[in-house]
């Protein structure tokens, strides 16, 4: 009897088994714990395109969001790679006691589902940048008018920045006028506040409780609506990688600054000692990931000048004899560079006043002493070779016979027996000194 049976059961099998894998649905969660910057955003934008790619994408990709805020530049590529994103995009602000502060909250509002777990808070939108000058308007006289006393930069940019927020507001339906507000005052709201005011979706107490409260949500994206099921989904967590670690490293202000200067000193001992080959490797490699990390970073680019300066006046005073005129300007440009290096008021994203007065010793140090000691050494009087016997002294190994130019014979110098020339008489024992060297011929005079 045939067995007509087992093709029927293997189909079948197969056929549960696909259902059962569709029916297991799949969530990405991603950390946004720190500030706004390049690394941290690789990560996230590499994680939603990496969703849309796949042939089974997730319901939707949850940004876990703690953040004081960062750089604009990050904050938009984010944006845009969520606005055209065709997997929803969740923020959620955990765990308690975190915040969406100034680029959180554009973040925030760009997302598809924007939640908070109930202790933390949103906002503080006002662009850093404007912190040291002007002052941020505030109410004259009681009057809750606000004043218009930015300058015409300050208000472009406030005004860019409203605009911007108040877009994203429109495009998720949420609060507009708020969107104002924290621009303009830097406004924050605690979780249930912005519940109650649009800002957000969604209060949930954990993940979980997150999946279940947006199961059923409708969202817009490019490729059209689209109903985000979570209920009872599986959480995949992305972890980090070897490129987020490696741009996380490069792109901190301290290393970057580091990295630099550390480069500069390599290429110096190179010069100074050429050949060695590894200082030039060292320092080209060092040089790169600095300027790779620094073109990310809000860099003045007059303090990087300020900085290579100071370093050049540093080496002209000790190959120059200006007294320290030369090294004190070096070293006061080299700390204003440093200073002025890093054109930022965010969180994250400055150069602590301790490593810039560590570099600034070891710079000094290294230049007044090491170069100084190069220097030095390279003026220094020769030990070997044929140049060593200038000014040393010898004896006469006989009495010098006469010569058409002088006086010919032999003198015992540095261990060796010299034809040697003079112009006064010489008797063997004599002592004489060496004034020049023709080939292997000594010219010497008596010493008195």
């Amino acid at each position: 009897m045939k067995r007509w049976y087992l093709p029927l059961f293997l189909v079948t099998f197969v056929s549960f088994a696909s259902f059962a894998q569709e029916a297991t649905k799949n969530v990405w969660l991603v950390d946004l714990n720190g500030p706004v910057g390049p690394a941290s955003v690789d990560l996230i934008i590499r994680t939603i395109e990496d969703a849309q790619a796949g042939p089974g994408q997730p319901e939707a990709v949850i940004i876990r969001m703690n953040t004081p805020g960062g750089l604009d530049k990050a904050m938009r590529d984010l944006v845009q790679v969520i606005l055209s994103s065709d997997v929803p995009v969740v923020t959620y602000v955990a765990p308690d006691g975190a915040r969406a502060a100034s680029a959180g909250t554009y973040i925030a509002y760009a997302s598809h589902v924007a939640a908070m777990s109930p202790a933390s808070n949103i906002g503080s939108s006002t662009p850093v940048s404007l912190a040291p000058t002007p002052q941020m308007p505030t109410p004259k006289d009681g009057n809750e008018e606000k004043p218009t006393e930015l300058d015409a930069m300050s208000r472009k940019v406030v005004n860019d920045a409203v605009a911007y927020l108040q877009s994203l507001a429109e495009l998720r339906n949420r609060n507009v006028e708020w969107a104002e507000e924290t621009v303009r005052e830097g406004a924050n709201l605690r979780a249930s506040e912005a519940l109650d005011q649009n800002v957000i979706d969604l209060v949930a107490a954990n993940v979980d409780d997150l999946l279940k409260q947006m199961d059923g949500i409708e969202v817009s994206t490019p490729a059209g609506s689209r109903t985000i099921q979570t209920a009872d989904a599986h959480i995949t967590f992305i972890e980090t990688d070897w490129r987020h670690e490696l741009l996380q490293t490069i792109t901190d202000p301290s290393i970057a600054y580091g990295m630099l200067i550390i480069g500069i000193y390599a290429l110096m001992l190179e010069f100074y000692n050429p050949g060695l080959i590894i200082p030039a490797v060292t320092g080209l490699i060092l040089i790169l990931l600095a300027t790779y990390g620094l073109q990310m970073l809000p860099v003045n680019y007059v303090g990087v000048a300020l900085l290579l300066v100071g370093m050049g006046l540093m080496v002209a005073e000790v190959v120059t004899p200006t007294f320290g005129v030369l090294g004190i300007g070096g070293l006061i440009a080299f700390v204003l560079g440093s200073i002025v290096m890093f054109d930022s008021d965010l969180p994250g994203y400055d150069l602590p006043i301790g490593i810039i007065a560590a570099f600034t010793a070891a710079t000094g140090l290294t230049l007044f002493f090491i170069v100084g000691a190069a220097v030095r050494a390279r003026n220094a009087k020769v030990v070997t070779g044929m140049e060593a016997l200038l000014g040393s002294t010898g004896e006469a190994v006989d009495d010098f016979e006469t010569d058409k130019s002088g006086f010919r014979g032999y003198v015992f110098v540095a261990g060796e027996n010299w034809i040697a020339e003079c112009s006064d008489p010489v008797s063997a024992g004599d002592t004489l000194q060496v004034e020049n060297i023709d080939g292997l011929t000594l010219s010497v005079s008596k010493e008195d």
